[in-house]
């Protein structure tokens, strides 16, 4: 079998999580080929072997626009130039014209998600809400040009499938735990000292980028509220980002969330670490107590599974792939009420017995996720179309 994967739009976060880990567990299958497209910033993510051919795009795909459109014209080429027998998909964009039989992984809500629609006109980011718009009408007829779209979770792939008209199926992310823990090297000296200022107290930690739809404003307002029920006790969320200019992917504006910080006077409660190497950001759930997420709008949320796995109990936006990945293990709250976010968090403080409890579901059920699993999985769905070709 030879599998052409088009990852250009891998760039960051789940992108890049899922490159990571998909391409050394297909490349373990000896009787597997893979011409593999990706961008120069992600090769270096890949490792060596002899049945992964890395191709490089060159200098001609920058922006999401440009890349389809470039992807259009150059991908059916280098497709018949590596006489693939399938071509997988990952950005979400199928190839119009693809010359062999294709799979398409869809993992972005956005185009999907009314919430995000509605918070882009709240902010007046127009210009994100028509990108977005235009985006979402090639990603819809990305799923219908596709012999089959494949979804991370059970949730999306019902959602996928009435939006687009046509069946998703849904085959979950994996992750790999003994690659998880394996780096015990020091965290940056930065984040070392971060830490450290925060010893006693009740740390609560969010990993994300900053973006609108992880809504972190309603997860500051919680913070307000739990510093208001708790004077005498230290709370303290910590990020994995920084809500200041330039220092997030994407054309999202921070200014909302750090005036909160000052509106709410929680600056200080707050503390942004600031991106964490992949490798070592085990460390950082472990020196937590509490996982709290208040997304609203998700696809599989790696984090949960990461924090399930490093044994911290979760508070999580109550959207149904949130109950989906953790199975029930987590606490949750309506997804746009920070009232109820400090509620569940205070209810996990208050009760040393929940906490074990949701530790304990969480372990297990971070258990039912491998990237060996998901491949298998992928492999299965593309044999028939080999054979079918």
């Amino acid at each position: 079998m030879r599998l052409f994967i088009n990852a250009l739009g891998a760039s960051a976060g789940g992108g890049l999580t899922y490159l990571r880990n998909v391409v050394p567990h297909i490349a373990a299958h000896p009787d597997v080929e893979v011409p593999l497209l990706v961008s120069r910033d992600a090769r270096t993510l890949i490792p060596a072997a002899s049945n992964v051919l890395v191709i490089d795009p060159g200098e001609n795909a920058h922006d999401n626009f440009s890349r389809f459109f470039w992807e259009q014209r150059q991908v059916p080429a280098l497709i018949r130039q590596t006489g693939a027998d399938v071509l997988l998909s990952a950005g979400n964009f199928a190839i119009w014209k693809s010359p062999v039989p294709q799979i398409l992984l869809s993992r972005n809500s956005l185009y999907t998600s009314l919430d995000f629609a509605h918070d882009l006109q709240r902010r007046r980011d127009y210009r994100l809400w028509v990108d977005t718009r235009l985006k979402g009408l090639l990603a819809r007829k990305s799923v219908q040009r596709a012999e089959l779209t494949i979804a991370p979770s059970e949730a999306f792939a019902r959602e996928l499938s009435a939006w687009a008209g046509r069946d998703v199926i849904a085959v979950h992310h994996g992750f790999d735990r003994s690659a998880f823990f394996r780096d015990d090297g020091p965290l940056p000296l930065t984040i070392q000292e971060k830490l450290k200022e925060t010893e006693g107290a009740v740390r609560l930690l969010f990993v994300s980028h900053y973006n609108y739809y992880r809504n972190f404003e309603t997860l500051l307002r919680g913070i307000a509220l739990l510093k208001a029920r708790y004077p005498f006790r230290q709370v303290r969320l910590l990020l994995t980002c920084e809500l200041v200019p330039g220092k997030n992917p994407g054309s999202y504006s921070t200014r909302e969330a750090s005036t909160l910080l000052r509106e709410l006077r929680i600056s200080s409660d707050v503390v942004q670490l600031g991106p964490v190497p992949y490798a070592l950001l085990h460390q950082v759930y472990r020196s937590c107590q509490i996982y709290v997420t208040p997304a609203y709008t998700e696809t599989f949320a790696h984090p949960l599974v990461e924090a399930m796995a490093s044994g911290l109990p979760i508070v999580a936006s109550d959207l149904p792939v949130h109950r989906e990945i953790t199975g029930g293990a987590a606490l949750f709250f309506d997804r746009f009420s920070p009232t109820e976010l400090a509620d569940k968090v205070a209810q996990l403080l208050a009760s040393p017995q929940q906490q074990s409890d949701l530790q304990k579901r969480g372990l297990a059920q971070s258990e039912n996720f491998s990237w060996k699993v998901h491949v298998q999985r992928l492999l299965e769905l593309i044999a028939p179309l080999c054979e079918k070709r």
